[in-house]
């Protein structure tokens, strides 16, 4: 059973939805539990991974600068590209070895060592995408699957599982066995038409989006109960 050694934190988002906040600061650096979101993030995963990977956009030099601080290992500058641009243009292209991905806007508690079995019991497949259940009033994807072989994503008709943002995957098979894309919908319909994508049956313990400046809000509000 492989170890996940590595992990890569998507945070290179405009933030949009948390205007004025945003306007000042990237979305990652948003106040939450004393800290930042990205921070919480990074302390979270440490406990377990190797080697930690940032992907930096918007307001990058600030944010590069924040998690360089916090220890990161890798940043790179994805300013103007795709969200999977990286699996195909950066030196993980060459990682032969599952990678934990998530986004930043995500507050999540994952049992690392739980979805390493998990990942292991699919026979180490291209891409795992880890679920959570349906949330109302998100806008995401549901998720339609076959024997936990993902069959098809769909934004409009509801499943029994939603995408929550996180995935294990190994961008070295990727790389062999699709074309290049920038858009991560474009990866997974390559993969989808291919079997290549499995769905966890391991939830994450808790997970919060943070899309808006009001869910940031409430999620501060209630860290108290949060936090592990």
């Amino acid at each position: 059973m492989a170890r996940i050694r590595h992990a890569l934190i998507m945070a290179a988002g405009r933030g949009a939805r948390m205007m004025p906040l945003t306007a000042v600061i990237p979305k990652p650096m948003a106040p939450f539990l004393g800290s930042t979101l990205i921070a919480d993030g990074i302390r979270r995963i440490r406990k377990h991974v190797d080697v930690i990977h940032i992907t930096v956009g918007y307001k990058g030099p600030k944010l590069a600068e924040h998690v360089i601080e916090l220890g990161v290992d890798c940043v790179y500058n994805t300013s103007g590209k795709g969200n999977a641009w990286w699996i195909y243009n950066t030196m993980l292209k060459y990682l032969d070895e599952p990678l934990l991905v998530l986004t930043c806007d995500n507050v999540v508690d994952l049992d690392l060592e739980q979805l390493e079995r998990e990942y292991a019991r699919h026979n180490s497949p291209a891409c795992m995408v880890v679920p959570v259940a349906p949330v109302p009033g998100l806008e995401g994807d549901y998720i339609f699957h076959e024997k936990d072989i993902v069959t098809r994503l769909d934004r409009h008709v509801p499943s029994d599982r939603y995408c929550s943002g996180i995935q294990v995957l190994n961008p070295t098979v990727i790389n062999r066995i699709t074309e290049r894309q920038e858009d991560f919908y474009a990866v997974w319909q390559q993969l989808i038409s291919d079997r290549q994508v499995c769905c966890s049956s391991i939830y994450p313990k808790r997970w919060f989006a943070v899309d808006t400046f009001e869910q940031l809000s409430s999620i501060n509000e209630m860290a108290m109960t949060y936090v592990s």
